[in-house]
């Protein structure tokens, strides 16, 4: 064994590596995969998993098991959380190995991904979120103070956040679902905006088009909160100036710090992520 410590660069280097061997994983599986039903959030029997998202999540397992022995891991699909064994540090990966499940098995081209984040003492030090589609890959190391766009190609690019400083009157909102069953605050906060847009599909490639400029804001309805999807999301929106506003939906709406959650938890307000040089006008 080399007498060597991992430093902050070879910690990113190696989470966007597991991300982009995912990737290929699951591009592999694309048109043998195996289907199974599981149970949702709600507690039916309307989700779904495949044998990518098995095979994704073993590479993660074994991976981190080999590279960060003493790292905590919680993971989605069937795999045990891990305690972190590191005295007097709290640190952990989360894992969603394939993220859209549903627009994989409907053979889409775009709307699935695959997520990892690393969590330091309540900090989201490390997010990497890859496209499967696209094979972009979206994050930033420890210790770095810039978000990554990296082409299937290894081009890579950061995103400024200047690109977000202009009148949202101009811009588009990004949504989940359809606006027309939205109450009051929600109806009110998209109107700022010149036309909105819903798109379902993985939670990562939806927030990536607000990162990359396509969206000012995105809003979520009430759902479910979970590690492995909020984890990577709340630590690129913020690492690039992005914050988090709630509303029951009538009330007007906070400024808020979203909670790293380790287990799956209701999330009973609306959400919106609107970037910081563009909070005055929302507000």
């Amino acid at each position: 064994m080399l007498p060597i410590k991992l430093n902050d660069h070879s910690v990113g280097i190696v989470l966007k590596e597991l991300v982009r061997r995912a990737i290929v994983t699951i591009r592999a599986e694309r048109f043998k995969f195996e289907a199974t039903a599981k149970v949702g959030y709600d507690g039916s029997m309307t989700d779904v998993f495949t044998s990518a998202d098995t095979a994704a999540q073993a590479l993660y397992e074994s991976s981190f098991r080999e590279c960060f022995p003493s790292v905590g891991m919680i993971g989605e699909e069937d795999t045990p959380d891990i305690p972190c064994t590191i005295d007097g540090v709290d640190a952990y990966f989360t894992v969603d190995p394939l993220d859209g499940t549903k627009a994989f098995v409907r053979q889409q081209s775009h709307g699935t991904s695959t997520m990892v984040a690393l969590v330091v003492d309540g900090e989201v030090a490390s997010a990497w979120i890859g496209d499967i589609n696209t094979q972009e890959i979206y994050g930033y190391r420890p210790g770095s103070d810039k978000v990554h766009r990296i082409s299937e190609y290894e081009y890579s690019q950061y995103l400024h956040t200047q690109k977000f400083e202009q009148t949202i009157s101009n811009q588009y909102v990004l949504l989940r679902d359809p606006l027309s069953m939205a109450p009051t605050a929600v109806e009110k906060l998209a109107n700022c905006f010149c036309k909105n847009h819903s798109d379902g599909g993985s939670i990562g490639t939806w927030m990536a088009r607000l990162w990359k400029g396509e969206f000012a804001g995105a809003i979520m309805d009430p759902g479910h909160q979970t590690p492995w999807d909020d984890t990577p999301l709340i630590g690129i929106s913020q690492k690039l100036g992005f914050v988090f506003l709630r509303s029951d939906g009538y009330d007007p709406w906070e400024e808020y710090e979203p909670e790293l959650v380790r287990e799956v938890k209701a999330r009973l307000h609306w959400t919106a992520i609107i970037h910081r040089s563009n909070l005055d006008q929302v507000l």
